[in-house]
C-alpha cells in the first residue's frame, strides 16, 4: 500500500468521466482551476500542495464543438507540466482518448509518425505513465513511449455486454478491417469463455488510400448467425456501415456494432438509422454529444469503463 497521498484531477469536459473514476476510488476530484485569456492562451493550476503526491490526470483528447484535440492536448501537456513544477512525486496522464493514435506508422513516403511525436511531448513534460483506452494499434502505442505505459482493452467490456443479449443463435465475431483481427480475437476468446459454446470470427476487406476507402469482401462464414462488429472507434461511421453491408450480403441473421470511442463525426450520427445494425455499443469514453438524444435512448448502449480505469489506477497507485 503507497504511503503517498492520491491526487486524481478532471479537466474540461472530462470532468464527468473523472468523477466517475473518483467514486469509484471513493476519493473527491482534487481542486484546479482552468482559465482562459482573449487570445486563446490558457493556464490550468492545482488548488492544493501536491508536493510529494501521486497525481493522476484525466483528460480525453477528443475534438469537440469546444476544443480541438490540439487545444485538449496542450492542456494536458500544461497542465501535467504544473504538477511537476509543483513538486509532484509522479505525474500519470489518464487518456480514455488518445488522440493521433491512428498515425502510428508510414504509408507513404515521408510520412509522419505522430504517435512517437505526441509520445515525445509527454516524456518531454515528465509525465511518468500514460493510461489509455483502446488505442488503434496496442503494440504501436507501447513502442512509440519509453515511460510505462498501461493499456485498457476493451475486449472484455463488450463481451460481457453481449453475453446477455446475443441469446442461443449462433455467433461471430467481426473485424471490419484486417488490422482489427486481434482486438476482435480478444474478444471473441471473451465471449466463449462468459457464453460457454463456440464463437466463430470473421473479417472485412479494406484498403484506404489519401482518404479514400475500398474493398468490402467478406472472409469467413456469417451465414445464419448473429454477427457483432467490433471496432476501435466510430468516425464518419463508413467502416462499421461497409462492415455491416457485408454481413447481410453474406447472409447474417443479425448484426450488432460495437466501437469503444464513439466520435461520430460529419454523417455518422446517420450511422443509428441504419436498418442492418440492429443496436451499436460504445464505451464512455467520448460522450455521444454529436447525436440526438432520442436517437442515443433508441440505438445506442453506453458502457461503463470508468469502473475499469478506476481498477488500474489502485493498483498503481498502490504498487507505487
Amino acid at each position: 500500500m503507497s504511503t503517498r497521498p492520491l491526487s486524481l484531477f478532471g479537466l474540461g469536459s472530462s470532468r464527468a468521466y473523472a468523477e466517475r473514476i473518483a467514486a469509484e476510488l471513493n476519493v473527491a476530484l482534487a481542486p484546479h482551476e482552468e482559465r482562459g485569456f482573449e487570445d486563446a492562451e490558457h493556464k490550468a493550476r492545482p488548488l492544493l500542495d501536491v508536493r510529494g503526491h501521486d497525481t493522476f490526470v484525466v483528460h480525453a483528447l477528443d475534438g469537440d464543438a469546444g476544443q480541438s484535440p490540439n487545444d485538449k492536448l496542450c492542456r494536458l501537456l500544461f497542465f501535467c507540466g504544473a504538477l511537476r513544477d509543483a513538486g509532484a512525486e509522479r505525474v500519470s496522464a489518464v487518456v480514455p482518448y488518445l488522440c493521433y493514435a491512428r498515425k502510428d506508422r508510414r504509408t507513404k513516403p515521408n510520412d509522419p509518425i505522430i504517435t512517437r511525436y505526441v509520445a515525445a511531448l509527454f516524456e518531454a513534460i515528465g509525465i511518468d505513465r500514460v493510461i489509455a483506452v483502446e488505442v488503434h494499434n496496442v503494440a504501436a502505442f507501447e513502442n512509440a513511449f519509453r515511460r510505462p505505459t498501461v493499456h485498457v482493452d476493451s475486449a472484455p467490456l463488450f463481451a460481457r455486454h453481449f453475453a446477455s443479449l446475443l441469446g442461443e443463435a449462433p455467433v461471430v465475431a467481426v473485424s471490419p478491417d484486417a488490422g482489427g483481427a486481434k482486438r476482435v480475437e480478444q474478444f471473441r476468446a471473451a465471449l466463449e469463455v462468459l457464453t460457454e459454446r463456440d464463437v466463430a470470427s470473421a473479417y472485412v476487406e479494406k484498403f484506404r488510400s489519401s482518404g479514400v476507402v475500398s474493398g468490402g469482401r467478406l472472409a469467413g462464414d456469417v451465414r445464419g448467425r448473429t454477427a457483432v462488429i467490433l471496432d476501435d472507434l466510430i468516425s464518419t461511421g463508413t467502416t462499421l456501415a461497409r462492415a455491416a453491408a457485408a454481413c447481410h450480403a453474406g447472409g447474417a441473421a443479425r448484426i450488432f456494432a460495437a466501437a469503444a470511442h464513439g466520435l461520430f463525426i460529419g454523417g455518422a450520427p446517420g450511422l443509428l438509422d441504419c436498418p442492418l445494425i440492429e443496436r451499436i455499443a460504445v464505451l464512455d469514453t467520448v460522450p455521444p454529444a454529436r447525436l440526438a438524444a432520442e436517437a442515443v435512448a433508441a440505438r445506442l448502449h453506453v458502457i461503463a469503463s470508468a469502473p475499469t480505469v478506476a481498477r488500474r489506477i489502485a493498483e498503481l497507485h498502490d504498487a507505487a
